[in-house]
């Protein structure tokens, strides 16, 4: 089954994608809903972020390939960090550019999409904790990752989580192929058959450091190939079995000048 998230006119709601219509959903995918006979052509929607998550839990250097690429040792463990609920956009909407970064890059991935509140699963339980997967552009600004040397400031920026189009239920995530292009050229191209951690074992590792709440998305790491993208470039990230996640680049708009300010502030005493 194939859920997407759509608004039409001033409505959004769910439905699920029957070749180029949508039959529209009454209800929360999530817990309990009602198919309804109403249908919508796809080219009449605007296709959203196909959930709301209140976090996103990435996962570091979990493709064999990308960790030789980067000349760097297999992990024992997942390395995970989080991206905020606020990075996320969806299908066709903009990547901005950040002022305070030199380089963007794309990073093409499969996430895993939590169905049900989640704590403490065993790996053979975890997927009935899974609702679906779908498309995510894991975007990074490579040199404040490199000048941080941690990933909150690089993964972190409005727009920097690009998801769906949509959520594919019936998936086996054991072998699925994944892609990235840059203005048509591919750039990326891997198979989870190739995942350090399998997407079950990253299911049961992070429930047992935090809870997973419905919507809440696991992004699962990127193939080798990353690259930087610049203002006016289209990627695209195309999932086997769920579709292709478009995106532009785009540059900030321009803002108010920043008022002067002195620092540290007048008022803060030095220790």
């Amino acid at each position: 089954m194939r859920f997407v998230r759509f608004k039409k006119d001033t409505d959004i709601a769910y439905g699920i994608v029957e070749e180029d219509h949508v039959r529209e959903i009454k209800g929360d995918i999530f817990s309990t809903y009602e198919l309804l006979n109403t249908t919508l052509p796809l080219s009449a929607i605007k296709i959203l972020p196909p959930c709301t998550p209140s976090k996103i839990i990435a996962v570091g250097l979990n493709y064999r390939s990308h960790a030789e690429e980067l000349n760097m040792k297999i992990p024992e463990d997942p390395l995970i960090f989080m991206k905020p609920s606020t990075a996320v956009v969806g299908h066709e909407d903009a990547i901005i550019y950040p002022k305070m970064s030199c380089r963007v890059d794309y990073e093409g991935e499969l996430a895993v999409i939590i169905g049900k509140p989640c704590r403490n699963v065993f790996m053979k339980d975890a997927p009935r904790y899974i609702c679906g997967y779908t498309c995510i552009n894991d975007v990074t600004a490579r040199d404040l990752q490199k000048k941080d040397g941690q990933f909150t400031r690089s993964k972190s920026f409005d727009t920097f989580a690009p998801i769906g189009p949509f959520i594919e239920t019936d998936l086996d995530p054991q072998k699925i192929s994944i892609e990235t292009f840059l203005n048509g050229e591919k750039k990326q191209s891997g198979s989870t058959s190739d995942f350090i951690f399998p997407v079950y074992h990253l299911v049961a590792f992070i429930s047992e450091v935090m809870t997973l709440h419905p919507g809440d998305i696991i992004s699962t790491g990127t193939p080798a190939g990353i690259g930087p993208m610049q203002v006016g470039d289209v990627v695209e990230i195309k999932v086997e079995g769920i579709g292709i996640l478009r995106n532009t680049i785009a540059r900030m708009a321009t803002q108010n000048p920043p008022v002067a300010r002195r620092w540290p502030p007048g008022n803060m005493r030095k220790g």
